[in-house]
């Protein structure tokens, strides 16, 4: 298994900080975590709205399982969490592809569903997508109304 990523300084939506800056966001140890593990730690992240830690959790739950069946399915919910990272920086355009990357994925994915409704979340996200489409430059991209992820 590969070693964590480096500490490295970032701010509380997960951007790398200069450094030697202050540390504003705390990022779990995912070193040895199961993906069942890995993939409850993102769920509970990302039904508080901490996207980029939900991101990075599905990303370790996505390399514990290369190989299986649920490979896909993990590097699309990483996808989606990337995707609400952007969305919480302000980038649509960052927003827009990896949520369009994440729901291919989802749609692709052979493995089974972890837990997840994925006909609700795809349909969660599509909505989001299709709303910021329609947006002016200086509406919000998160959602007015946060979801949680919707479980079978």
């Amino acid at each position: 298994m590969p070693p964590d990523k480096p500490e490295r300084p970032r701010d509380e939506l997960g951007r790398p900080l200069p450094a030697g800056s202050h540390n504003r966001l705390a990022v779990d140890a995912l070193d040895g975590l199961s993906a069942a593990e890995a993939n409850a730690l993102a769920l509970t992240h990302f039904d508080a709205g901490r996207y980029f830690l939900a991101h990075e959790a599905w990303e370790a739950a996505w390399i514990e399982s290369k190989g299986t069946v649920s490979e896909a399915l993990f590097k699309g919910l990483a996808q989606l969490g990337a995707g609400y990272t952007h969305a919480a920086r302000g980038n649509a355009d960052g927003m827009r592809a990896l949520l369009a990357r994440a729901l291919d994925t989802i749609r692709e994915a052979p493995g089974p569903a972890w837990g997840l409704d994925l006909l609700r979340l795809r349909s969660l996200v599509e909505r989001d997508l299709d709303r910021v489409w329609n947006l002016g430059a200086d509406a919000p991209l998160l959602p007015v109304d946060p979801w949680q992820l919707p479980r079978s």
